[in-house]
């Protein structure tokens, strides 16, 4: 027995010995290694017993969304709606016969369709008595009406305070028939990978449904928007459970649950919640203002690469590499130049340019900050205040395909490129703006590094290792001094023919 309970985890020790107080008692009441071992394993498996504590405490201040939708009459559709189904519902099957086989896709007429409503049910959380209520904007978007389903079945008219499309949130308020049970953030920056954690909501519309998991990572990036940084959960998380709230063994909201990865449409446990820590601050807000007022720096950023570390002598690759100023913005004025790497703001570390993204857009409009940034391998500090954010979304205009050359220009071979000094005629054929200076890559090798790295013809290269060029001559003598310097990479800063800039790293070897 000795032997054997030296091999047990450490996890199961205390349990073990909850259960089994010496050798001799379990021996005597007959109970086996074996048996204790499945015991403590199974109790393992139930979880902590808090969860059960929680869910009773928190479950009333979560609610239900219920939103309408008037969906125009469309020529030629029938006027039949057919069901929206669970992937994999019993009943999938004798619905598809029935409203698509049976009825053609019609109404029981056929015909045009007739005007008619769509329904959709989602969660969401009470944070203030009064009525305010959290929920993801894609539960309530496009529509026409909402209303929040208590936990009693009480059905309310609400309204909207705000929504932000960026982190796929929306504060809703309503007037409660009575005291509600609210809900306080708790801070999402203090969890701990595998951290117990517990999901509430309205799955496939069945109502308050408890499910139980743990935290599975943070700061996940899944390239769905700016500020992407979710907590990833392994609580079960389906179609109906968007708005609802993560809790911890607190009963403090932590997360919004906001989407899930799944080739069926239901959880396969990779879940995504919003963190309490983005929530709460974009609640306020939006309960203050009705919307969204980010910091602004006026900056175009891009990764600091391996190679553009080398080349910039920053070990290690870290940061965020201005790429671009914008001539109205704040970083204008405090002296912040493209080839500058930010490596703190504000106090806080940059590890790359998500990181410099969020804690711009989290900073207060109007602040005066400290920013630290490298240059020519020197750290340096500049002071901003930070402007506000406008969200201009402009359409990307297609690449204009350059006209056949006139008269072929005289052109040096370097980096597998063919540059070109600029003259009228090339600033024409690659509709070149004025103000941009420096050099035209006319072509650019197949099989070479630049063309890996999505250089092309028409593009100028405006400096070379931090150094400005107006001439091919000049590019070729440079990068032929950096190879004999023992330089594995040449930094460039390339501009487009609009004269937006990006650093490029080629290798030399």
């Amino acid at each position: 027995m000795t032997v054997a309970t030296t091999v047990l985890s450490h996890r199961l020790r205390p349990l073990m010995a909850a259960i089994c107080l010496s050798a001799s008692l379990c021996i005597g009441t007959g109970l086996g290694l074996g048996t204790v071992l499945m015991t403590a394993a199974a109790a393992q498996a139930r979880g902590p017993d808090g969860i059960a504590d929680v869910a009773e405490k928190v479950i009333d201040a979560v609610v239900n969304i219920s939103t309408t939708q008037n969906v125009e009459a469309k020529l030629g559709e029938g006027r039949g709606v057919t069901p929206q189904l669970p992937p994999g519902s019993p009943f999938e099957e004798f619905f598809d016969d029935f409203f698509k086989n049976r009825r053609g896709g019609q109404g029981p007429r056929g015909g045009d369709s007739q005007p008619h409503k769509t329904n959709s049910l989602g969660s969401g959380f009470i944070v203030d008595p009064s009525g305010i209520v959290v929920t993801n904007n894609h539960v309530i978007a496009d529509a026409d009406e909402i209303n929040v389903i208590l936990n009693d079945g009480s059905k309310i008219r609400a309204e909207i305070v705000g929504i932000d499309k960026k982190t796929d949130l929306a504060v809703l308020k309503f007037k409660p028939p009575k005291p509600l049970v609210a809900v306080k953030f708790g801070d999402s920056d203090k969890l701990r990978l595998g951290e117990w954690v517990i999901a509430i909501g309205n799955p496939f519309s069945l109502g308050g449904t408890v499910t139980a998991g743990i935290v599975s990572a943070r700061n996940r990036d899944i390239a769905t928007g700016p500020y992407d940084n979710f907590i990833q959960t392994d609580a079960a998380i389906n179609r109906g459970n968007s708005g609802g709230p993560l809790f911890n063994l607190d009963g403090e909201v932590i997360g919004v649950n906001t989407l899930i990865i799944s080739p069926t449409g239901g959880s396969i446990g990779i879940g995504f919640a919003v963190p309490s820590k983005i929530v709460a601050g974009v609640v306020d807000q939006l309960r203050q203002f009705g919307e969204l007022r980010r910091g602004w720096l006026g900056v175009r950023i891009q990764q600091v690469t391996d190679e553009i570390a080398e080349s910039l002598n920053i070990k290690p690759a870290r940061g965020a590499l201005i790429a671009g100023v914008d001539e109205k913005g704040p970083a204008k004025p405090a002296g912040i130049e493209p080839g500058d790497v930010v490596v703190k703001f504000d106090g806080k570390d940059i590890k790359d340019p998500k990181d410099l993204q969020r804690v711009v857009a989290d900073t207060t409009v109007g602040k005066e900050v400290d920013v630290v940034v490298i240059r020519k391998g020197e750290e340096q500090n500049k002071r901003v205040t930070l402007g506000r954010l406008e969200d201009n979304d402009k359409p990307v205009q297609a690449a204009v395909k350059p006209s056949e050359p006139t008269e072929k220009p005289v052109t040096q071979k370097a980096l597998g490129l063919d540059l070109a000094n600029i003259s009228k005629d090339l600033r024409s054929r690659y509709k070149i703006k004025d103000s941009v200076k420096g050099v035209v890559i006319t072509s650019v090798e197949g099989n070479s590094d630049a063309a890996e790295k999505r250089l092309s013809a028409g593009e100028v290269i405006v400096e070379v290792a931090q150094e400005a060029v107006s001439n091919a001559a000049d590019i070729k003598k440079r990068v032929d001094q950096l190879k004999k310097d023992g330089k594995k990479s040449v930094l460039l800063l390339v501009a487009n023919s609009e004269g937006e800039l990006r650093f490029v790293a080629l290798a030399l070897q």
